[in-house]
Order: C-alpha cells, then structure tokens, then sequence
C-alpha cells in the first residue's frame, strides 16, 4: 500500500529531474571512458574489475605465467617485439631534390616528417664522419654540414667543401638535396664516386694503422658503397635497368658482409621489372632463411612467384566446387604468410587505400613498410595476371587463422603493439595510418553510450509528454513492484498482525 501511495504522489516533473539526472551522470561515464580508452587502450571499468575486485573475489588470472618456463617464453616474446619495433632505412627512399621536393612544389604538403628526417640526419652522420674528419678540412665543414637543420645550410656548405677539394660527401649531399632531376643526381654522384674511390684505396692501405684508420676506412667504405648502390638506383629510374642490376650484383660481391644496407631490395625490385622471376627466385632462396629478419619485399615477392603459377587460371567458383589443387594451397599459403607478417600491404595492392610517397624511413611490419613496397611492387603484381584477384579473394582469410587478427602468432612472433605509434611519427599528418589489430570498443563503453541515449530519450519524451509518460511510468513501476507487493502480502497473511505491526514500526 505504501508502494502504491509513494507512485501515486510523484509527479511528471520529478520524472523528468530522474531521467535527465541519470543522462547526464551515465554521459559524464561515457566521456571518461572514451577518453581512458583513447588513451591507454582499455577500459577503466574493466580494468579496475580485473585488477581490484577480481582477486578480492578469488579469481585467478589463468593468463599469467605457472612456471619459469613459461616467464621465460613471455621475456623471449617481449624482447622480440621491442626488437621488431626498431625503424629501418628504407632500401628504396626516394631523392629529397628530384621527388620529395617536387611533390612538395606540386602539392603545397610536405612528404616527410621531422621526426623522419631527425632519423636520416643521425644516419648521416654515422655513416659519413669519423672523429677524424677536423684533420681535413673539406670534411670538417661536412661534418657539421650533417648536423644542419635548415637545407639551405646544408647545400652551402657542401658547395663550401667542394672549394677546397673534391669531397666524396658534399657531392652525396648535393645530389640528394640540390638536384632537381635525376639525371643531375647521377651526375652529380659519379663525381663523388671518383672522390669515394680514391679516398677508399688510400684509407685501405692504412686500416690496419690504428683504430683511428679503421674508422676512417669504415666510414670510407659505407660512402662507397652509398653511391654506387644511389648511382644503380638513378640507372634504374631512368630505364637502364639491365644496368641497374648488374650494378647491384657487383655491389653485393665486392661487399657481402654489408647486409644490413639490404641491397638484395634493390636487386628483387629490378628483377621483377626485367620479368627475370628464375633470378628472383634464387635471390629469395638465398635472402628468405629462417635465421634471417624478414620483410614485406621478402614475403610478398615470394607470395606473388607462387600466385604466378596458379593465378592465370584461378577461379574462386571452381576451387569451391572441386577444391585448392596443391599449387593453389601453397600460393594461397604463401599469401596467407604474407598478410600476417604485414596486414597492410593488400589494401594497397588492391587499391583499397590511397598510395603516398614512401617515408625514409621504415617499420617493419607496419603501415609505413606496407606503403614503401606497395609504391614500388605495385606495377609487378599488376603485371601477372590474375594475382591480384587471388590476392583479393584469399588475403582476409588469413584473419580468420589466428585467434584474434595478429594479436597472437601463427606463423611469425605476435605482432607487435608498438607499430601504430611508430607509424605516426614516420608518416605525414594527411595520412590515414592503417592499423592492426583494430581495438574493439569495450563493452562498458557500448553499454554507457546505450544507457545515456535511452534515458536521454526518456527525458526529452518526459518533457514533451508529462502526463502520458507519468503514467507510463507508474505502470512500470508498479510492475517492477509487483513481486514485491505479492511477498509481502504472503508474509502479512502468514505472520500475527501484533507481529507485524511490531516489525513495520522497526
């Protein structure tokens, strides 16, 4: 009865100081964890049940580790994911004169950011100058050529070092950043390689002198081997591709322990212009080992051999109806490898997503490596007929092998976290970073957002129609009460009335 008395007494205004109170208070939730999640990823809500009330409950979390060897599993995976996360030189970037600078002049944007040109800057100076270089002079004003900041700084003085003698450096520096074409940037780099060699042979002779020497030749040998391989790449923008490939063999022979410049990049790139896929091939068997790192050039040229063979013919009708032939499963696995060691790059393949120019720098695995190989590689998987229609119809099954898209491995160690903010420092600010795994809204945030758009929407009804939702809501009120009301007057029948009245004074 006095249920029913207290239902009876509220009005529609009441009703609307309810709902809007309780929108505002789940909207004020909402907001704190959509920021929270923004910001570390998680739900807070979840996050303080797990970590607080979980094991004041008694619950065990199952994921953590029951014995050494497993901690130790998890260390050895964590350090490879910190190790997977170190930003490479992209073995194909573009000339800042003759291609970022143009596409700047065209567009108005600038194709490279700070952070990635901080990156090229530090790589300068540790390839190009020794402590050294304030015994010559030439090489003493590009050692702090390498440390401008502003370009204008730079090509000013490597035209200053290039007064007092031919300095191997400042004509690197002057093909990269003051030519405006390539055919000035290879000009300007076989000057430089007459410079490069004559002081590589003279610093050879010496090396064994002292460490003094050796670093000389060591810096020496990494300018040498920078033109040669820039001058194989100015040969194979301008056609000369045949060229460009013997020039890279003999790069390799003449220095096979400098495999990190990964000049082998090179070497498959302007294989697959040729169409020489026989050569390609014995270089993916020699560069694709186990021991080796991996990469997006690596794993999807050897996708695209195997698609070769199959793709022509390939029909996604037929292969339900009578299944994948043996060569279809080992391209379809080779793919399948592919995406999972890098899940950007189809998108690009298959035009999906718009192209940029390739930073100078790289992430393996990430969204700036899948942009560097798709703007290179793009041509020869359009070359082959049918691959990328095998590449459309087979790439997102790779999603559906591991548990959940790359967060645990299959192949290759679980992708790593790190790659989403790496990428964006690496890319410009008009770019859409791709990002894997995609973070999937928690269900707190879903169950808020749900919360505060009904009562919202009670409100605004409330306010609009009082009288009608009053009794709305004494109806269901009372039915929420029902239950309620019948136990109690169960108990009232059941027990003395003196006791009862006893009970309801208390």
């Amino acid at each position: 009865m006095e249920v029913s008395m207290f239902l009876n007494t509220l009005t529609p205004k009441f009703y609307v100081a309810l709902t809007g109170t309780s929108s505002l208070i789940s909207g004020l939730i909402l907001i704190f964890e959509w920021w929270y999640f923004r910001k570390y990823g998680t739900s807070f809500i979840e996050q303080v049940s797990v970590s607080h009330l979980r094991p004041l409950l008694g619950g065990v979390d199952n994921s953590s580790p029951t014995n050494s060897n497993s901690s130790n599993g998890d260390a050895d995976s964590n350090r490879q994911s910190v190790s997977e996360c170190k930003v490479w030189r992209n073995p194909l970037n573009l000339f800042r004169g003759a291609e970022y600078n143009r596409y700047t002049w065209v567009t108005g944007r600038e194709p490279l950011t700070y952070y990635d040109m901080n990156l090229s800057a530090q790589d300068h100076q540790t390839f190009f100058t020794c402590d050294s270089d304030h015994l010559r002079p030439a090489d003493a004003i590009m050692q702090k050529a390498w440390r401008e900041r502003n370009p204008q700084a730079r090509i000013s003085a490597a035209h200053e070092s290039l007064e007092l003698e031919d300095c191997a450096t400042a004509s690197i520096l002057l093909a990269e950043e003051e030519a405006t074409t390539i055919v000035e940037a290879e000009k300007l780099f076989k000057q430089a390689l007459k410079a490069g060699e004559g002081c590589y042979r003279r610093s050879q002779q010496l090396q064994h002198h002292g460490a003094q020497y050796e670093a000389q030749h060591r810096r020496d040998t990494n300018v040498l081997v920078y033109i040669k391989r820039r001058l194989a790449m100015c040969s194979r923008k301008l056609g000369r591709t045949r060229e460009a490939v013997k020039m890279l063999r003999d790069l390799m022979k003449e220095f096979p322990l400098l495999s990190m410049f990964n000049i082998h990049e090179n070497l498959l790139e302007s294989l697959l212009e040729l169409q020489n896929y026989a050569d390609v091939q014995a270089v993916l068997a020699k560069y694709d080992d186990i021991s080796l790192p991996k990469s997006a050039t690596i794993c999807y040229t050897a996708a695209l051999l195997k698609a070769r063979a199959v793709s022509d013919k390939f029909s996604p009708e037929a292969a339900s109806r009578r299944g994948l032939s043996t060569a279809e499963m080992n391209a379809v696995e080779a793919i399948h490898r592919a995406v999972e060691f890098n899940p950007h790059v189809p998108k690009y393949l298959l035009e999906m997503k718009s192209l940029i120019l390739p930073p100078e720098h790289i992430l393996k695995r990430g969204d700036s490596e899948a942009i560097a190989y798709a703007f290179f590689h793009l041509q020869h998987w359009k070359r082959v007929e049918g691959a990328l229609n095998l590449l459309h119809c087979t790439w997102e099954g790779t999603f559906r092998m591991i548990p959940y898209p790359l967060e645990k491995g299959h192949l290759f160690y679980p992708y790593p976290i790190c790659t989403e903010t790496a990428d964006r420092e690496l890319l410009p600010m008009f770019h859409e970073v791709s990002v894997y795994p995609k973070k999937e809204l928690p269900f707190f945030i879903l169950f808020t957002a749900g919360l505060c758009s009904f009562t919202a929407m009670l409100a605004l009804l409330t306010h609009q129609f009082p009288e009608l939702m009053g009794v709305f809501a004494k109806a269901f009120l009372s039915t929420l009460f029902a239950p309620l009301n019948f136990i109690m007057e169960k108990v009232e029948s059941i027990l003395p009335s003196s006791l009862w009245h006893q009970l309801t004074r208390i």
